[in-house]
């Protein structure tokens, strides 16, 4: 703004060297002073009005963003809940110790050792209690889970 008015300072100088009537030197003055004033006067309602626009698009992004961010927590929600390659969390209650821990479902494992009492627990991913045996030890070889009354002493 001060090359502008430095600009236009240095213009009124030259007219005023320039033009020898003071009459129309007046006259010359004030309509470019007259026309300057509409044209700032338009500029600055141009620049309002573009601050105003470009407020309103920051805001708009902004919205835009926290919406894509929650999609994005949502989305990354539906891999870790669905797609996880790791499987999915179990807990596991042992029967030796009561002892709470969580391991990964995997159906391929047939047993597990507790971290507390390191005692061997049978897995059965089948989900029936009842699957191979009468007494719910799968194939009879119950570690010792004192829910059967299987003992493996006895079948020797």
């Amino acid at each position: 703004m001060k090359d502008i008015k430095n600009e236009y300072k240095s213009f009124l100088d030259d007219i005023e060297k320039n033009i020898k009537d003071k009459e129309d030197l007046e006259y010359i003055k004030k309509r470019v002073t007259d026309f300057i004033d509409i044209v700032l006067e338009k500029i600055n309602y141009i620049t309002e009005y573009k601050d105003e626009e470009i407020k309103k698009l920051e805001q708009s992004q902004q919205q835009i963003e926290e919406k894509m961010s929650k999609m994005q927590e949502t989305i990354t929600n539906i891999e870790k809940n669905i797609y996880e390659e790791d499987g999915f969390d179990f807990e596991i209650i042992c029967p030796y110790c009561n002892a709470e821990f969580i391991t990964d479902i995997n159906e391929d494992k047939n047993e597990i050792e507790c971290p507390e009492c390191n005692n061997i627990i049978e897995l059965d991913w089948s989900g029936d209690i009842d699957d191979n045996s009468e007494n719910g030890c799968q194939d009879g070889n119950c570690h010792g889970c004192h829910g059967c009354d299987f003992d493996e002493d006895d079948d020797m």
